[in-house]
């Protein structure tokens, strides 16, 4: 099979290249690197399978090249993080919307299978957990930049859903639930490595609002796995899947366990969301998926514990401390 990647030297979509290549598929990818990077697939570089092109998919004369040569396209690239979302609203809107536009329009020419990749944000303000693919989604005000995010990857699932029922082109929508793991960034908020990376070089871990907000975290192999899983299955298209873990943690609790795990002196410091984001910022108190539509399809389960994914990404940040250049001293 060939399949093409967009957004493909992220940081899922550089697990995903690696699962596909594993098992003889030819991979392709496209990423302008504005959040992803070239670090993330240069080990791949040198397989024979595996080709990668530094663009972003609104080149559409490149993607729709890419489209014709693939029978799968597995859509990723999108504006991530809240950081980033808070920042720069309109960059989050236009890549999301426009980009996902494309893939589809392309798509539809040839009727390739496309899985697009959504977010548990898209359940927005929504309180009565776990969340069911058929669930209302509850939406935050427009004059609230964090919700640009959950709107622009709800109008995704929207199209792509159209795209099936109109044009027949074989759709499959995931949300994806915190997937972490080795090769994220802290860059755009992402807590986990940035929790991990203050303990290690002994700073002080953020904690935003009292830390009582809860999430549950998925390790980006069980995501990976899912999604290949949901690629090769006919009877998902059409069809919305969330993708997680139930085991639910306080982020205050994560902060204390990452300090645990790393043999951390650092101090906890809370920040208020208005000093971490802008004023007025709302956040999900509980984000927990509902997996049963998910594992009555392809049996998924997920495999890693909470510890196991902390410690699968403590080791990933010594191990890049250890190669970095030490400073002489002076």
């Amino acid at each position: 099979m060939r399949f093409l990647i967009t957004g493909g030297a992220g940081f899922i979509g550089s697990h995903l290249s690696e699962r596909l290549l594993a098992r003889g598929d030819e991979v392709h990818i496209i990423d302008d690197l504005s959040t992803g990077s070239i670090e993330n697939i240069q080990h791949l570089k040198s397989n024979p399978n595996f080709h990668y092109h530094l663009d972003t998919v609104t080149n559409i004369q490149l993607t729709a090249e890419l489209v014709d040569l693939c029978d799968v396209v597995f859509h990723l690239a999108a504006a991530v993080g809240v950081k980033l979302i808070v920042e720069s609203p309109v960059r989050t809107i236009e890549t999301n919307i426009r980009g996902t536009e494309v893939v589809l329009e392309l798509a539809a020419k040839k009727r390739k299978r496309v899985v697009i990749t959504s977010t548990s944000e898209v359940y927005g303000k929504r309180e009565k957990v776990p969340f069911g693919e058929d669930d209302d989604l509850v939406m935050g005000p427009t004059n609230k930049g964090r919700w640009a995010y959950a709107c622009s990857k709800a109008i995704d699932e929207f199209l792509a859903i159209a795209y099936w029922k109109e044009k027949k082109v074989p759709t499959v929508i995931v949300r994806l639930f915190n997937t972490v793991g080795p090769r994220q960034t802290g860059r755009y908020g992402m807590v986990i490595p940035n929790f991990v990376r203050q303990a290690l070089s002994g700073q002080e871990l953020t904690v935003y609002g009292d830390g009582s907000q809860s999430r549950c975290f998925t390790h980006v192999s069980d995501a990976v796995g899912a999604l290949v899983a949901l690629s090769d299955n006919p009877n998902a298209t059409g069809e919305v899947y969330n993708i997680g873990s139930t085991q639910e943690v306080r982020i205050l609790e994560l902060a204390n366990r990452i300090k645990e795990l790393t043999g951390s002196d650092s101090q906890i410091q809370l920040v208020p969301y208005h000093v971490a984001y802008e004023e007025g910022f709302e956040d999900m108190m509980r984000r927990v998926p509902n997996l049963d539509k998910l594992n009555a399809l392809i049996g998924y389960k997920p495999t890693f514990s909470l510890d196991q994914i902390l410690e699968s990404v403590i080791a990933f940040e010594r191990s890049k401390m250890r190669a970095r250049p030490q400073t002489p001293a002076a």
